[in-house]
């Protein structure tokens, strides 16, 4: 590619975040040339994923350079976060933004900045029934393009979602060959990726496992 084109890109990460849902799109987007990358939030200091990962905010809401596109992922604690004024005050602020865009339950944060109003979304399935009680259309594919938003289904989706996103900025073939560089190709070893392909018995087994292990065992990360 001859002089591509620069682009500002915000990367939204807050406590409680699941880090796969913002490194994926990271690795993605970090592979495009002439991006320039922020990872934003309040302030400065170190934030733990979910998983208990530390990562590093370089940028603040205050100090947010003019984007051409924001991505949010989402994560256990994103119920505290995605109720917090001054988080969702800040995604108001990027409404004319080229791209808006979202992987998992971070459709959320749009949908409370009234982002998504007239737009059909994907996230995370376990958030689908919040989303449409938020008035979005939810999709179930696994990326949903709608005009200038891109949303993308839960945590893995994030580098699908990415590499969409890479071809709409520089052409399928950037995105192709960043693609081939991570050496994408998945092959999972079992065919249960999401609901649909898992059938109920083992969803509502998920559903309890989640419940009673995942959101339990990570209070103390997220205190």
């Amino acid at each position: 590619m001859t002089d591509p084109k620069n682009y500002v890109i915000g990367l939204v990460i807050y406590p409680g975040m699941t880090a796969l849902d913002i490194v994926g799109p990271q690795q993605v987007f970090s592979g495009l040339p002439n991006v320039k990358i922020h990872r934003l939030w309040k302030n400065l200091d170190a934030i733990a994923s979910d998983d208990g990962m530390r990562i590093l905010p370089d940028t603040t809401f205050a100090n947010c350079p003019t984007l051409d596109l924001i991505c949010v992922g989402g994560g256990l604690g994103q119920t505290t976060v995605v109720n917090d004024d001054e988080v969702i005050d800040f995604f108001r602020q990027q409404s004319k933004v080229k791209f808006i865009t979202s992987v998992c339950g971070g459709s959320e944060f749009l949908a409370k900045a009234g982002l998504l109003e007239g737009y059909l979304a994907a996230t995370h399935w376990l958030m689908r029934d919040k989303l449409a009680e938020l008035g979005v259309e939810v999709g179930t594919e696994r990326v949903v393009v709608d005009r200038n938003r891109y949303t993308g289904g839960g945590v893995t989706a994030g580098i699908d979602f990415a590499l969409t996103v890479a071809a709409a900025l520089y052409g399928e073939e950037i995105a192709k060959i960043n693609q081939l560089l991570m050496e994408y190709d998945p092959a999972p070893p079992f065919d249960v990726g999401s609901p649909e392909k898992a059938g109920s018995e083992l969803v509502n087994k998920a559903i309890a496992y989640a419940t009673h292990n995942l959101f339990q065992d990570k209070k103390g990360i997220l205190s």
